[in-house]
């Protein structure tokens, strides 16, 4: 059964007028980010909907609005500094400049270094020769640079350490691509489950056992993945292996400790998450599988941002009509002619006056006789005759082509925005859809931008249109 706003959107787009957003349905960013009690702000969603533009514009508003603010990206693309003019961005926060505003905020920037993010726990929590020891081990090498999930992980590890140094006031995240929300709010269990689980018991046990007998051990346990695991790594696997889990033995606890911690705060009332789509079939269903996977684990929504949503000027003017116009303007000859055309081929004084031209044969003169020679014009009129009809015929002709090209010009406008008026009534449509599955949403619709965004001028432009 199709739900009724559907249908309601499916009217007003066939009437011509693009039926707004419920006003109870709006979120107000503003009021998100001026609260002081909202210290982290989470942009999520799948990849390709502007998530990293998004965080961008929420952080710069709410730094020109007098907050003190960090935006993470975990997007691997370089818009997010290219956008705020840093030159690059890497794991260390960056003061971003010409930051309006009356107040005393501040914008600063990173990006998500992975393997310097493990580095700096390992550094953290081991000392200097064990730290060296785990850093030029092959097995960690691999496992901090690709190892399945450790990107979230990390996220979520920076995060937890930007949380713990109380220097900023709100922190906006810029979540990692990822197709569906399952892998950053699982990564923390996932990484952590890994590191406590029976591969990890199992690898620790010929170091607890010790000499040949904890090698022959190992050996019987490792036979069945020490082929696919060669593979990946290289070199001499075991031993490689057995030096990483002995010198991290005194860490694994701490990851699952800090992951849980991390975990909870995202669950805290100071979190708050914006699920981020574009007003397409796909995106809008991703986002429902976000909201209802948020609710699932207790995570605060604040509202779905739905970005890049297309608008017209003249929605006065529906799809039908401007076809209509379209077609009238290309098949003029057949469906509308110009005023008096047909009157005048058909009128009876248009047939008498064709009548009365053609000469009688009486009146017809024969070829032997001559015209009387007062009938023969000089020549200087007969050259001024000839000249004026050609100026008038080549001025005929450029109106009658300039008419044509406007005609057509216009035929093809209109066909334009018949095009639009479908895309606005299909993302109405859309929209619709969801909101009449997850009416406990709010949502903020942000208008497209002409251009890309690659300046503080467009994020301010996008923050406008987030704010309504």
């Amino acid at each position: 059964m199709t739900p009724e706003p559907a249908r309601t959107s499916d009217s007003a787009a066939a009437s011509g007028a693009a039926r707004p957003l419920d006003p109870a349905r709006a979120l107000d960013v503003d009021a998100l980010i001026d609260d002081p009690k909202t210290r982290i702000v989470v942009c999520c969603g799948s990849g390709g909907v502007g998530k990293t533009t998004t965080a961008a514009a929420i952080g710069l508003r709410a730094a020109e609005r007098g907050r003190k603010v960090v935006v993470l990206t975990i997007d691997p693309a370089r818009r997010l500094a290219q956008s705020m003019g840093i030159d690059r961005l890497d794991n260390v926060p960056r003061r971003v400049k010409d930051v309006e505003g009356d107040g005393d905020g501040e914008l600063h920037a990173m990006m998500l270094d992975m393997k310097r993010t493990f580095d700096e726990i390992v550094e953290a929590h081991a000392d200097k020769e064990r730290a060296a020891a785990i850093l030029a081990n092959p097995f960690y090498q691999s496992l901090s640079a690709g190892f399945a999930g450790t990107q979230e992980y990390m996220a979520m590890e920076k995060l937890g350490q930007l949380r713990s140094r109380d220097e900023w006031d709100l922190i906006v995240v810029d979540t990692p691509p990822s197709r569906s929300a399952l892998d950053f709010l699982d990564a923390p269990k996932r990484l952590g489950s890994f590191l406590d689980g029976k591969l990890i018991r199992l690898l620790m046990a010929p170091a607890k056992v010790g000499g040949r007998a904890g090698m022959k051990f190992l050996n019987v346990g490792m036979s069945m993945m020490t082929g696919a695991l060669g593979k990946l790594l290289g070199g001499p696997l075991l031993r490689d292996v057995q030096t990483f889990v002995a010198a991290m033995d005194t860490m694994f606890g701490g990851f699952r400790t800090r992951a849980d911690a991390t975990y909870r705060l995202l669950q805290a009332p100071g979190t708050a998450f914006l699920v981020v789509a574009s007003p397409e079939r796909d995106a809008l269903r991703e986002a429902a599988y976000f909201v209802e996977r948020l609710a699932a684990d207790d995570m605060p929504l604040a509202g779905l941002v739905l970005n890049r949503v297309h608008g017209s000027g003249a929605a006065h003017l529906s799809a039908e009509r401007a076809l209509a116009a379209a077609e009238n303007l290309e098949e003029s000859r057949i469906v509308d002619q110009g005023d008096g055309k047909v009157g005048d081929r058909n009128s009876p004084d248009n047939l008498l006056s064709s009548e009365t031209s053609q000469p009688s044969e009486a009146s017809q003169p024969s070829e032997t006789s001559q015209p009387p020679e007062t009938s023969v014009p000089s020549e200087a009129p007969h050259e001024t005759t000839t000249s004026d009809a050609a100026d008038t015929t080549d001025t005929t002709d450029t109106s009658d082509a300039s008419d044509a090209s406007v005609e057509q010009l216009t035929a093809g406008l209109l066909r334009l925005h018949a095009e639009r008026m479908r895309l606005l009534a299909r993302e109405q449509r859309t929209r619709d859809r969801f909101t009449a599955l997850h009416p406990e949403v709010a949502v903020a619709e942000v208008a497209a931008l002409p251009g890309d965004v690659h300046d503080l001028a467009g994020l301010r432009a996008i923050g406008d249109r987030l704010a309504g």
